[in-house]
């Protein structure tokens, strides 16, 4: 008989120890299979955050609030209303002859709150819109105009030109193709480009952008932005005075705190 309770015991004992164990397995299971959702879940975010941190940057330079991609068809007069906006692929206006730049390199100043910015355009690179620049600079377009945004975060860039000053207007006739764009989509400091609308390659007119630090700014449907040259002497001036104090309300995109003018812009 005692062997009998003896046995009886083990053999509790034996199944309570296989529940014991089978339910450590299951706690175990149910671990393993939610740490590998959880890392599914994490890689997901990861790529997520990734995609919307190149799509907000391409947003931003590209046609989000206060691009400087502005309608280059407005009017040169000092208003905030620009006239409809260039076809894609299609001049508006009287454009300048792109023979203006003799495809040579021209070399110049560029005044801003009296600080002569040094510059070269390259008239072999980009003729159409150096062209373009040497004719608004010969008809003193540029006096007194505003450069009216600035950017300081992953796209460094002083914007000026537009007779709206708020990034609307433009010299009453916009041109196209983007020329001597970057292959690398990298535009290094003291470049000197274009701006342009969203995707149309065909809406640059008179304003253009000073890179003041080694920015990438990537590509959309109608490419890179048109290099016309770059600043050979001041940009430290301009960064001490002007880009160094950021934008007015604090934010990362907007008007200059320092009210920057174009007080001179030659070129020969």
């Amino acid at each position: 008989m005692a062997a009998n309770k003896k046995q009886d015991r083990d053999e509790r004992e034996a199944r309570i120890r296989v529940r014991a164990y089978q339910a450590r397995r299951a706690v175990h299971e149910h671990q393993q299979t939610r740490r590998r959702r959880d890392n599914v879940v994490a890689g997901i975010a990861v790529v997520v955050v990734a995609v919307l941190a190149v799509v907000a940057q391409v947003y931003f330079f590209n046609g989000g609030p206060g691009t400087p991609a502005p309608s280059s068809s407005a009017t040169a007069t000092p208003t905030a209303t620009a006239t409809p906006t260039a076809a894609a692929g299609a001049n508006t206006g009287t454009v300048p002859p792109s023979t203006l730049a003799e495809g040579r390199t021209w070399t110049g100043t560029l005044g801003l709150n009296g600080i002569n910015l040094g510059i070269e355009l390259d008239g072999a690179a980009a003729p159409q819109a150096v062209s373009s620049t040497i004719s608004l600079v010969q008809s003193d377009f540029y006096s007194d105009l505003t450069c009216h945004r600035l950017t300081t975060s992953g796209i460094y860039v002083l914007q000026c030109g537009d007779p709206a000053g708020d990034g609307s207007g433009g010299p009453g006739y916009s041109y196209g193709p983007v020329e001597n764009a970057p292959a690398d989509n990298v535009y290094p400091a003291g470049s000197i480009a274009m701006a342009r609308q969203s995707a149309n390659g065909y809406s640059q007119g008179s304003q253009f952008f000073i890179l003041y630090q080694d920015s990438t700014i990537p590509s959309d449907a109608a490419g890179g932005y048109t290099v016309i040259g770059h600043v050979t002497s001041g940009l430290d001036q301009v960064k001490a005075q002007i880009t160094d104090a950021g934008v007015a309300d604090g934010s990362t995109d907007g008007a200059p705190k320092v009210t920057t003018l174009i007080s001179a812009f030659s070129v020969q």
